[in-house]
């Protein structure tokens, strides 16, 4: 396993224990773990406040072999979550609350011309943010590496979607975008700086990446929060997502704090290439 990491120079010189377990939480899924003992915790940065996963399980096939029937019990679990999600009124709806920001800042940072164009969506679940954002007009294109997830994103809900890995992506495969939306998808990943940094190659010169991560005041409210969930390598503060950006060749353009409808802690914000204006 790779240590959880986000290059941080001081090299985990600040770094304290803090949540341990030794059996799953409430409500985490239940992965198949085969014969390894549970055992994990958190190690929290008293410089920058991050906290980083720290745990010897393999987790390397999670979202390949186990992620889709355990979270959602196969692809009809998908489509059945799917529509369920759609279905919420929007004051219900994080998607609702994502898609009102992101819109908001398209029409002032975009020109006119630029505002219904091509979106990459990394780790883009059953397709509830690629659904709404195909039906105001965006060419949407998902990236899953559950090739199973992939078909539930072409079938049911009508997007181009690929069953790859984004850090083997290139410009001449796939094109340039002018929105790469990364939904509380890299705090899944050991090294999200490497994944992050990838993505500048996709991106048009004047284009934004969305970026949306758990937030650490979830702590708070003790160990048993979603947001410190087996799945999750780390979980961001404010100051540690300035870092992510700046690392990954980003410059932060706007952050916000929120509790989601969903009683989620949340960090989301825009980034651009360092060296661009706004």
């Amino acid at each position: 396993m790779v240590k959880p990491t986000l290059h941080c120079p001081c090299e985990g010189r600040y770094l304290e224990q803090t949540f341990q377990y030794d059996a799953p939480p409430v409500g985490e899924t239940a992965f198949d773990l085969g014969e390894q003992v549970y055992h994990r915790s958190y190690d929290r940065c008293n410089l920058c406040e991050h906290w980083f996963g720290h745990h010897t399980l393999d987790l390397s096939s999670l979202y390949t072999k186990d992620y889709v029937d355990a979270t959602y019990g196969g692809m009809a679990g998908m489509a059945k979550r799917l529509a369920k999600i759609l279905a919420l009124p929007p004051e219900r709806s994080d998607n609702a609350g994502r898609v009102a920001y992101i819109h908001a800042f398209v029409t002032q940072h975009f020109p006119d011309s630029c505002q219904r164009q091509r979106l990459l969506d990394v780790g883009a679940g059953i397709g509830v943010f690629p659904a709404a954002m195909k039906s105001s007009g965006w060419q949407v294109i998902g990236v899953e590496p559950d090739p199973r997830t992939a078909r539930h994103l072409q079938n049911n809900v009508g997007i181009q979607a690929l069953s790859v890995d984004l850090l083997t992506l290139l410009p001449e495969q796939i094109g340039l975008f002018d929105l790469i939306t990364f939904n509380k998808v890299l705090e899944h990943v050991e090294d999200p700086v490497a994944l992050l940094s990838h993505a500048r190659c996709l991106l048009k010169p004047q284009g934004y990446c969305y970026v949306e991560l758990p937030d650490v005041l979830a702590a708070i409210e003790g160990p048993r929060r979603e947001e410190f969930f087996i799945e999750h390598h780390h979980v961001f503060s404010p100051t540690s997502m300035v870092l992510l950006a700046e690392r990954a060749g980003f410059q932060l353009v706007t952050l916000e704090r929120l509790r989601e409808p969903s009683n989620k802690f949340s960090l989301r914000g825009f980034f651009h290439k360092q060296g661009l204006g706004d």
